[in-house]
């Protein structure tokens, strides 16, 4: 696996994630209001991740590894970083459906989307009722 250099992201760099995500991930809009996790390689950015605050808790949202380096572990080592030092049993994500065992490994248990939290469960219907193939998910960790 690649060696990999983590980052909490300056909002003052938001232009750098909007390049990023034209190449890798159209249609993704980050905000400066949002927590960004970047992974470098050899000084290359070449994943992020943000934590969108939603109420009293946050949505893991528009993860994406750069096209040409998929499939190497990359986003695996991504989400093990924010396993340690970023997620919180606050934190979920509604996972495309085929991407439901990537979350497994770190830790997302599928939930009901009767089981979110009111405002993530109004978010997750809105997404879902366009058509997205989503699947709720929320980290817990378990610490035995």
């Amino acid at each position: 696996m690649p060696t990999l250099q983590f980052e909490t992201l300056d909002p003052i760099k938001i232009p750098l994630i909007k390049r990023f995500y034209k190449q890798h991930y159209p249609g993704a809009k980050p905000k400066s209001d949002e927590l960004i996790i970047v992974a470098y390689q050899e000084a290359e950015m070449v994943a992020l991740v943000r934590f969108r605050t939603v109420g009293q808790f946050r949505l893991l949202t528009g993860m994406a590894v750069a096209d040409n380096l998929r499939n190497q572990g990359i986003g695996q080592q991504l989400l093990a970083y924010c396993v340690q030092h970023v997620l919180t049993p606050q934190d979920y994500c509604f996972a495309y459906s085929h991407l439901d065992r990537f979350y497994q490994q770190s830790y997302f248990v599928s939930i009901d989307e009767n089981e979110l939290p009111p405002d993530l469960k109004m978010l997750f219907q809105r997404y879902t009722q366009h058509g997205k193939n989503l699947i709720p998910m929320h980290f817990l960790q378990d610490e035995t």
